[in-house]
């Protein structure tokens, strides 16, 4: 998101950013939660691996 913290280099303008969080914060109480959203919709969990040395 393009802000004065960023020197309005950011790829959204704010009204753009903000669409997602209005999207998620609308949401019925049938609605998905606890999970990672973008533009698309849900987006899946990908949890990272680690390796003991």
């Amino acid at each position: 998101m393009a802000t004065d913290l960023n020197g309005h280099s950011g790829p959204r303008r704010v009204a753009e950013a903000a669409a997602i969080a209005i999207r998620l914060a609308t949401l019925d109480a049938d609605g998905p939660t606890g999970g990672f959203f973008n533009d698309a919709g849900v987006k899946p969990w990908c949890a990272a691996r680690w390796s003991e040395t």
